[in-house]
């Protein structure tokens, strides 16, 4: 499912970066992609999307500029392969200042055809604890635990050999989640160069050799070459944004409540569609990240405890027991131990304040209607003031919302122009008493 989704995003955004650029164009072009923060299926997609591009277009190269804190495995492993194949060169760029290349990002760095980075920024710590993965990464048994590194470590390495780079300090990166500065980096043979910044980088990379897919060799002519920044389209970047896990448990709380006000308040229709959207937002979302199954069917159990609280009587057990389930599933939605796949404490918080007054309020307001006194038919006239139009003694008619009716006075008689209450009702008669 992500694999379509990605590709539909690429086709739309591709759409959009053509449309501006000059297919005819001879001049040597170099394409800069940007990439700052987790590692996910909307950047492999855009990644991919940028590598096509310059593919298509015969582009000298690509440059990945990188700034990120890791990311999930599958996306990792999506954005690796794509630059494996590649028929352009991939630079990859740690960079501005103060950048970092950790976890995913070590591996994405380890894979360009030339790797460099700016100065004051760091690589390393590639543990697979903290690189996740879309069912997330959690405290495993040994056993299990020893796959998954073995499995990480023969990766690294077989890239590291493949671009000639130092394949016993990618081990120990994922081993032992060490990490370097730039100059390490350089000294270790983790990178090819050091540079302040894209120009000097590109200086400094023209004429240099790389090693194609086949052991095709290619000379950088990067000096007086086009430089193209392609960012990220408007669908990327909204689907970007809805990936963060406070973005996604947001989504999912809207939908919570949009769909819970609509079925204890049939007809609203606006809350049911604003939840209906924020669903679908949320399950995208969801789809993205390292979600805990048990933290998902907590939150729904909350769901059904709330609504099922309108129509049966507990006398507020059934409320606890939901504000209880939704604070729980909140804290648990996403898996691992990495801060990366995490909802902050103080929204949970604010979610569940929210949830539990709105709850409050809808479950108030149901009741309200429930106890409220019918306004139509014969049993919603009784108690309703109407003013005599003759003599009640005890029969006559009175004047009540608009029409004149058969009246006959309990007690003692009423003179025109007074005001009854409306005591009782048989048929088109009515039963009144003189208001006091």
């Amino acid at each position: 499912m992500t694999r379509i989704l990605g590709l539909l995003i690429w086709l739309a955004t591709s759409l959009v970066a053509v449309a501006g650029v000059d297919i005819g164009a001879k001049s040597p072009t170099i394409d800069v992609l940007t990439v700052k923060g987790v590692i996910n299926p909307v950047v492999a997609s855009y990644i991919g999307r940028g590598i096509g591009l310059a593919e298509s277009q015969g582009d000298v190269a690509v440059v990945i500029q990188l700034d990120t804190p890791g990311g999930l495995d599958s996306s990792m492993r999506d954005i690796v392969q794509r630059m494996l194949n590649s028929s352009v060169p991939v630079i990859v760029y740690v960079s501005p200042a103060g950048a970092r290349s950790a976890s995913a990002g070590v591996f994405i760095t380890m894979a360009g055809h030339v790797a460099a980075m700016a100065p004051n920024t760091n690589i390393g710590a590639a543990h697979p604890v903290a690189i996740g993965s879309t069912g997330g990464v959690t405290e495993v048994p040994s056993t299990m635990e020893e796959k998954v590194l073995n499995d990480a470590v023969a990766y690294i390495k077989s890239i590291a050999e493949e671009r000639g780079r130092n394949a016993e300090w990618a081990e120990r990166a994922v081993r032992e989640s060490v990490s370097i500065t730039e100059q390490e980096a350089l000294r270790l043979n983790v990178i090819d160069l050091v540079a302040p910044d894209l120009p000097a980088l590109l200086h400094n990379l023209h004429g240099h050799q790389v090693t194609m897919l086949g052991g095709r060799q290619v000379t950088l002519e990067t000096e007086g070459a086009g430089v193209r920044f392609l960012n990220m389209g408007t669908i990327e970047r909204f689907l970007l944004a809805i990936s963060d896990p406070n973005i996604a448990y947001i989504l999912l709380s809207l939908a919570m409540l949009g769909i819970f006000f609509e079925l204890a308040n049939p007809g609203a229709i606006f809350p049911g569609v604003i939840g209906g959207i924020s669903l679908f937002l949320a399950l995208y979302s969801l789809g993205m990240l390292p979600v805990n199954i048990a933290g998902v069917l907590l939150i729904a159990l909350a769901f059904v405890l709330f609504l099922l609280e309108i129509f049966v009587t507990s006398h507020g057990m059934l409320a606890i027991g939901g504000i209880t389930s939704l604070t729980i599933g909140s804290l648990i939605l996403f898996s691992g131990r990495s801060p990366l796949y995490r909802v902050d404490p103080w929204l949970i918080g604010v979610v569940v304040t929210i949830v539990t007054g709105f709850f409050v309020f809808v479950v108030a307001a149901v009741v309200r209607a429930q106890k409220r006194r019918a306004v139509t038919g014969s049993e919603g006239m009784l108690g309703m003031v109407a003013v005599a139009r003759t003599p009640l003694d005890p029969t006559g008619t009175v004047f009540l919302q608009g029409e004149t009716w058969s009246a006959t006075a309990e007690g003692e008689p009423v003179e025109p122009g007074q005001e009854v209450i409306v005591t009782r009702v048989e048929g088109l008669k009515l039963w009144v008493t003189r208001k006091k």
